[in-house]
């Protein structure tokens, strides 16, 4: 196949008119440009210049190959142009994904500042409800970065981000609202609970953590996304275990803490923590933190 270098020298030779004046332009000696020029006559079969007393002229093949040999120069420059940038984290793609009930809260704040910032990133997202299929995404090169909780496994490299909280979320006349200490999961086990879909892993998890205090929670309806049951417990529907980065601010129900307080860690999958865009973006999670509205905060204290 013929090389950017050779099509290069056809062009500078058809611009120049000269293969003497070509090679200066070049910076070559000229037996280095004739055997370019040589090497992709070989290569088509057929001469690309044909040589005058003084210079040079195209042939057919010569002309035919002119245009889409400029095209394709142009496109080489273009991609080390991109790679360039990318390298320096000013441009390139960059995909993420993100545990659902973290998008709003974890990925928005640092995607808008990116998006001011670089306008030359691209930036794909894709949501799961799932830490498992977040680690599949990375290992199958679809993710570049993944946020969310510790999957069951990942053997890659890990940021960690912080902690989120998982507090109790129901209507605000609820009669566990009125209290001033924890909800404790031996309260949970005689209420109503709205628990998750088991796409989400979420709900195995905190039906772990209920069996571990010898409870197991009665869901009376299931929902795929955190936010949902939050939503859907502050209507009355029943009470739900919601991580604070899914919850709204103002929250239109009643919060309260566990007892004992439950959290769980937020981290970064990385597939490639050399990749510039990965590295800066992971650093600026980690430094933005997990976020938990004032308001929510606030609620969890009083």
């Amino acid at each position: 196949m013929a090389t950017l270098r050779a099509l290069e020298c056809l062009l500078a030779v058809l611009d120049a008119g000269s293969i003497t004046k070509a090679a200066t332009r070049l910076h070559m000696s000229q037996p280095a440009l004739s055997h370019q020029l040589a090497a992709l006559e070989r290569e088509i079969g057929a001469p690309v210049v044909e040589r005058l007393p003084r210079g040079v002229r195209p042939t057919a093949a010569g002309r035919a190959m002119a245009d889409d040999a400029r095209a394709a120069l142009l496109a080489a420059g273009r991609a080390v142009h991109a790679g360039r940038e990318a390298a320096r984290g000013s441009a390139g793609l960059l995909r993420i994904a993100c545990a659902e009930s973290m998008t709003a809260g974890l990925l928005a704040p640092v995607l808008r500042t990116w998006r001011r910032l670089r306008p030359d990133v691209r930036l794909a997202l894709t949501e799961t409800t799932s830490a498992d299929t977040l680690a599949r995404l990375v290992e199958a090169e679809e993710a570049d970065i993944a946020l969310g909780p510790r999957p069951t496994r990942w053997a890659g490299h890990t940021v960690v981000i912080g902690t989120e909280e998982i507090v109790a979320a129901m209507h605000p006349e609820h009669p566990l609202a009125a209290g001033t200490s924890g909800v404790t999961f031996a309260q949970l086990a005689e209420e109503p609970v709205v628990g998750y879909h088991p796409d989400n892993g979420l709900g195995g998890w905190l039906d772990t953590v209920a069996a571990g205090h010898g409870v197991t929670l009665t869901a009376v309806t299931r929902t795929r996304q955190a936010a949902t049951a939050a939503q859907l417990a502050g209507a009355g529907i029943g009470v739900a275990l919601v991580p604070t980065t899914a919850l709204t601010s103002p929250f239109p129900g009643a919060l309260r803490r566990l007892q004992p307080q439950l959290t769980r860690e937020v981290i970064a999958l990385v597939a490639n923590p050399s990749d510039t865009l990965v590295r800066r973006f992971a650093a600026d999670i980690r430094r933005n933190g997990v976020p938990v509205p004032e308001p929510i905060t606030a609620e969890l204290q009083s």
